[in-house]
């Protein structure tokens, strides 16, 4: 790269926004996902042989175990900061989740998947799915109590595949449930696939999102050919150095203060038994919830004696499926109702595009409402209420709440556009109240612009913030900066006695 493109880059305007932040903290943390990962493979040993414990937990000592479960509680306890980093590993797997997951959401009810980033939006999709498989398998590979009803659970959603479960079965497992190969294959895909696959998806969406000009949010002096924002260096890179640090500094806390997933009270893999109140991390526990929403609906297909298919083939294979091409058709299928072919690079607010809005609220309340039936034992056992109860309650809002919260959110988001308007065409609330002749009231308002000959003030709709107080338009004096105390005094007049 010559002087000229080092200066080009380093000169290279991103626009300044906390919402665009969210894909930079799913980086972050994923890196220390790396890092951490690389320690625990050190230490991990990824076999189903059966060994006898002789660690420092006394309460399962002598107690025979597998070698990957042996080695999780010799980490946990013998090796000197692997509870810290296997606490960090887990803690950073949430927020890598929670973060790429409120990307997407921001992506989606900004409309910044639109044209030319509708490549970027389905390779983030992309890699949350990987994300999800990939925390998936280390949370098997540890082969504890409650790894082995997500095994069985596996084992299950395999079977109930049409012609090809049983073989699919059978392979995966190397024979009957549980095998003893599972765990070597699952420790293969959580510790070299999947991470390969999730750094190679991360590479290419930083080439997308290099390559194209930033998203940026409307507003004054922004427009669809320029971007507003800081310099990548110095003011960015800085910045970016600050939340990278700050990301490790609040993982290592939560590792070192709060405990997470303590494998040695469940206590070793058995097929034949399931833990207790087991639950899956809160990304993967709506699956749970559509299993056990699902009612026991047996469709048997006329082939020989009949084929029938199990209820939780629609619930954890079909319906992932469709929540898995649902979100990356419709940018093409928007595109196509809405007749845009045009560029977009400036955000779009979520009350100027109610449908799609909507539609985005409707999928939040399905997916929380199956992430509640996910855990419906527990809220049944807690408040001493009937788990079939708490069944066909779920049930009743799956069908129910998703489309109130369309409706909901639409009416909301017009209101929004419509009382935005009214502020552009008639102005500002002051709050001073001025008596009429005939003895009424009416409240003064600040036009937003100079009346024309007709005497209207109206301003067209912009797409972005409208002011509705008169502190935004400059009527009282910004807040003096400062933390604990003022780095300025106020202005004061020639009158004003000194404090």
């Amino acid at each position: 790269m010559g002087k000229t493109g080092l200066r080009g880059l380093l000169n290279r305007v991103l626009p300044d926004h906390w919402s665009l932040l969210l894909g930079q903290i799913a980086l972050y943390s994923f890196i220390v996902l790396l890092v951490t990962g690389a320690f625990l493979a050190f230490f991990f040993e990824p076999s189903m042989e059966e060994v006898v414990y002789d660690g420092s937990y006394t309460p399962l000592r002598g107690v025979r175990m597998s070698a990957a479960y042996s080695s999780t509680l010799d980490i946990s306890f013998d090796v000197r900061g692997g509870l810290l980093m296997r606490q960090m590993h887990h803690w950073a797997a949430l927020l890598f989740m929670a973060s790429l997951l409120l990307y997407l959401l921001r992506v989606f009810f900004t409309g910044a998947f639109r044209k030319p980033r509708t490549s970027s939006w389905v390779v983030g999709l992309l890699l949350f799915w990987t994300g999800l498989f990939t925390s998936y398998t280390g949370y098997m590979a540890m082969d504890d109590g409650q790894s082995a009803a997500g095994m069985r659970i596996l084992s299950a959603i395999l079977l109930s595949i049409p012609v090809v479960g049983t073989w699919l079965t059978t392979s995966i497992f190397g024979g009957e449930f549980p095998g003893d190969v599972i765990i070597g294959r699952l420790s293969f895909l959580h510790t070299l696939l999947l991470p390969g696959l999730l750094i190679g998806l991360a590479a290419v969406q930083a080439v997308l999102a290099w390559r194209r000009r930033p998203s940026q949010w409307p507003g004054p002096g922004r427009t669809e050919e320029n971007v507003v924002g800081q310099r990548l260096f110095p003011g960015h890179v800085v910045k970016q150095a600050g939340l990278f640090t700050l990301v490790c500094a609040v993982l290592a806390l939560l590792g070192g203060l709060l405990q997470i997933n303590p494998v040695w009270l469940a206590g070793p893999a058995h097929a034949a038994t399931v833990s207790a109140a087991s639950q899956p991390a809160w990304y993967v526990m709506f699956l749970d919830g559509a299993v056990r929403l699902m009612p026991p609906w047996e469709v048997t297909i006329p082939i020989g004696d009949g084929y029938a298919i199990a209820p939780i083939f629609w619930a954890a294979v079909v319906l992932p499926g469709i929540l898995f091409m649902l979100p990356m058709t419709y940018p093409f299928v928007e595109a196509r109702v809405r007749r845009d072919r045009r560029e977009h690079h400036l955000l779009e607010r979520p009350r100027d595009a109610p449908t799609r809005t909507a539609l985005g609220a409707m999928a939040v309340t399905f997916y929380l409402v199956l992430t509640a039936a996910g855990a419906a034992d527990l809220i049944a056992l807690s408040f001493h209420i009937s788990t079939n109860a708490m069944t066909w309650a779920g049930r009743i809002g799956l069908l129910l709440l998703p489309p109130a919260a369309y409706w909901l959110t639409r009416r909301i988001c017009l209101g929004l556009q419509q009382h935005d308007r009214q502020v552009l065409a008639h102005g500002v609330e002051t709050g001073i109240i001025r008596r009429q002749a005939d003895g009424g009231f009416t409240e003064v308002h600040q036009p937003l612009s100079t009346p024309d000959h007709r005497g209207r003030a109206g301003l067209p709709y912009a797409g972005w913030v409208v002011p509705k107080k008169m502190n935004r338009l400059g009527a009282l004096r910004p807040a003096i900066k400062g933390f604990f105390t003022p780095v300025e005094q106020p202005a004061r007049g020639p009158d004003c006695p000194r404090p």
